[in-house]
């Protein structure tokens, strides 16, 4: 829709997905080459055939590349940005080595982690410096890739869809009542990956001592899935007060379960923006959870009731805490903040002044 709103421009995507099609709509094209599962539990697909991303460039040849991964598809763009002459953007958007390496501390020891993790480092710094510009989701960890060594790193922010996620329509006892949720129950939601990185572990203990303490008074809506889905079915063993959906691709029905809460609890601590956070509270829904992540700043709510400690403990007093604050007047202010400065179009305003930038200095170098 953006790109429609714009005089001159094009849009290319190329992803992976269950098999290999192209489909067009009104200036924008989508390519989807047939990828592996990594596991049926995420259902993220490994985009192998480097030959058909190349020969997509090819025949398209863009005015500029942006590559969103930090693996094999991230060096296919900048061999092929290198090849044809266009310039090559990198999105970092997962702080992979804090995410996945820093958990390995046990097998390698101190040590042996200051080594992996200044592997990954010397990785990061030799990929994204072929690069004309390395797109990050917040300044700060703009200043980490900086300290790291990475040149020309920009700041780009995600956003919401301000038609979709967004207070309206007051749907919450009808969503309520088809999960059979009972009204008088204090809803926590959490929305993501059932994964190590993104601490859901945490949340399930947090939660199980929610029950030990007030076994009435909370009940827990999870929305995905992933490796930690184990954990989280011994948790419906213990307690009855626990609702799982695996998936949810439909992004209004999603904006359903976020307006249905009472919190969104996000437990994570190496997020490097905080997507869910974002939409919760764009349709109205604060959020609770651990101080100290990149996503501290864009919660629109006082923060002083979060946890202060990654800890079940710490996360379970924090959502007591937080869930006895007028909520629902909490709601309309972070919704009004988050819709004000994080509406799709005015992130993308953002995001193709560097595109245009970047285009203009590659031209004149």
């Amino acid at each position: 829709r953006y790109v429609r709103s714009l005089p001159n421009e094009e849009h290319v995507l190329i992803v992976p997905g269950a098999k290999t099609e192209r489909t067009e709509a009104e200036r924008s094209s989508v390519y989807t080459i047939a990828s592996p599962l990594l596991s049926t539990a995420s259902r993220y697909r490994a985009l192998l055939n480097l030959r058909a991303v190349g020969e997509i460039l090819d025949r398209e040849r863009p005015d500029l590349i942006e590559s969103a991964d930090p693996y094999q598809v991230g060096w296919k763009a900048v061999a092929s940005g290198r090849a044809l002459g266009i310039p090559v953007v990198g999105f970092y958007h997962s702080h992979f080595p804090e995410a996945y390496l820093r958990g390995s501390e046990r097998y390698f020891g101190p040590l042996g982690m200051r080594l992996v993790i200044d592997l990954a480092q010397r990785y990061v710094r030799e990929l994204y410096n072929r690069c004309e510009a390395t797109l990050v989701p917040s300044a700060q960890l703009g200043e980490v890739l900086g300290s790291w060594g990475v040149n020309h790193v920009r700041a780009v922010e995600l956003g919401v869809d301000p038609a979709i996620f967004r207070p309206q329509p007051n749907d919450a006892s009808a969503v309520r009542e088809s999960l059979g949720i009972p009204s008088d129950r204090i809803l926590l939601l959490y929305v993501g990956r059932l994964a190590q990185e993104k601490n859901t572990q945490t949340l399930f203990q947090a939660f199980a001592e929610l029950m030990r303490r007030d076994p009435e008074r909370f009940h827990l809506l999870v929305v995905g899935d992933g490796l930690q889905r184990t954990a989280l079915q011994k948790l419906q063993v213990q307690t009855e007060h626990v609702t799982w959906r695996p998936y949810c691709t439909d992004p209004a029905e999603l904006a359903k379960l976020y307006r249905a809460a009472d919190l969104l609890v996000h437990p994570g601590v190496q997020e490097t923006f905080g997507l869910t956070s974002l939409e919760s509270q764009a349709c109205g829904t604060p959020v609770v959870g651990i101080r100290g992540s990149y996503m501290d700043r864009i919660i629109f709510t006082d923060q002083s009731c979060w946890a202060r400690e990654n800890s079940p403990s710490a996360l379970a007093g924090a959502v007591e805490e937080m869930s006895r604050l007028p909520l629902r007047e909490m709601g309309k202010t972070a919704s009004r903040r988050a819709l004000a400065s994080y509406a799709w179009p005015c992130v993308f305003d953002r995001l193709f002044c560097i595109y245009r930038d970047v285009r203009g200095h590659y031209r004149n170098s």
